[in-house]
């Protein structure tokens, strides 16, 4: 297999993406309807939003994702990056991708002049939790939400 390569996601990446972001929503058991798939996309790659992606690819087969967003924080007068979503094959999980798109929004996020880049994690998915001990520290914090009414 060659290297792993990233590179930021673009308009005319949509049919590489989608399975993969299919294959995060099964992997955390979840569905959306298909104006959220179109909205996200557009809002990722249309370069107006706070937000944007990293496509990971090997042997011209796209093999991973990584979302971002960039948002306000009142601890620093910088903004804060968000990392909302990572999703490797699983059939290349282990070889670097995770990692590599990981580092992508932590460069991207310097290069902005951004606070720092956070994320979270399922506890019971433990495997990147292996990965994210030896690139970030555990903040500590536990996230709480509260759905509102649609």
């Amino acid at each position: 297999m060659s290297e792993i390569t990233i590179r930021p996601l673009v308009a005319s990446d949509r049919a590489a993406w989608a399975p993969l972001w299919q294959g995060y929503l099964t992997f955390y058991k979840s569905t959306l309807p298909q104006e959220i798939y179109d909205l996200t996309f557009a809002r990722l790659t249309g370069g107006t939003e706070p937000m944007g992606g990293f496509i990971a690819e090997q042997d011209g087969k796209a093999v991973g994702i990584v979302h971002w967003v960039a948002h306000r924080t009142c601890w620093s007068a910088k903004d804060i990056c968000y990392l909302q979503d990572l999703f490797v094959s699983p059939d290349i999980r282990g070889g670097g991708a995770g990692r590599k798109l990981i580092e992508a929004v932590r460069q991207m996020a310097q290069e902005k002049g951004y606070y720092r880049v956070y994320w979270q994690t399922h506890e019971t998915n433990l495997q990147a939790q292996e990965l994210y001990d030896k690139v970030a520290e555990k903040s500590g914090f536990i996230v709480y939400r509260q759905a509102l009414p649609q």
